[in-house]
């Protein structure tokens, strides 16, 4: 079902955080987003595995703090045993360690809990369609922990000589961390445009994500 859920199919999606507090206001806002429907709240991993066995389920809104079982090792889970699911990281910790775990154990997209509801929405709407998003700041570490690993400005692996200049400037938007909408106020294009070139130069370069593209912008010298 990922990577083929439009827009105005109802996206089933499963609501993870420890607090209650946190949690049931979320699944209640998350329920009145048109397109959206909040099929579980979950306190902690084991139940966010037995919401998506009991499915069908499209997208999990991850806490990474959570009792018996964390967030990370959820992913981890549901990567194995759920390909399908896709994960977007809802947390209030942006350190390396946190946003590298998660992104290695397979999450689809990272924010942190000063993302507001149209933010949410629109980063489980693209995870559902296959699609990764990190928020500002989380570029921002990414950005900044790839410039201080990497050994070189030398690219590792050259980008492709059939890039388009236009697709080469967006890669570089992309490494300075901005979302499609900074992208396509920059440029002066539309995002839909801008999701054109990035689906085009990632298919091109092997990009895999979102992440993998700060890595490439760096590693090619144009971030």
């Amino acid at each position: 079902m990922t990577g083929h859920v439009s827009e105005e199919q109802q996206l089933k999606v499963v609501v993870a955080d420890d607090q209650a507090a946190v949690r049931e206001p979320l699944a209640a806002v998350l329920g009145l987003a048109e397109g959206i429907e909040v099929v579980a709240a979950a306190a902690n991993g084991t139940e966010v595995l037995a919401a998506v066995a009991a499915g069908p389920v499209d997208v999990v809104l991850m806490d990474l703090r959570m009792p018996v079982m964390d967030g990370i090792e959820t992913t981890r889970r549901l990567a194995g045993e759920y390909p399908e699911v896709a994960v977007v990281v809802l947390t209030t910790f942006a350190d390396d360690d946190s946003i590298l775990g998660a992104l290695g154990a397979g999450a689809r997209g990272y924010l942190t809990k000063n993302a507001g509801r149209q933010d949410i929405t629109r980063a489980i709407r693209a995870a559902a369609a296959g699609q990764s998003v990190l928020d500002r700041e989380v570029q921002g570490r990414l950005l900044a922990t790839a410039r201080n690993k990497a050994p070189s400005p030398a690219p590792e692996q050259p980008l492709p000589e059939d890039l388009t200049p236009r697709e080469r400037e967006v890669l570089a938007l992309i490494g300075e961390g901005l979302p499609n909408r900074g992208i396509a106020e920059r440029l002066f294009i539309s995002e839909a445009t801008v999701k054109t070139h990035i689906n085009n130069l990632f298919a091109k370069a092997g990009i895999r994500d979102r992440a993998d593209a700060v890595r490439r912008a760096i590693a090619s010298g144009l971030a």
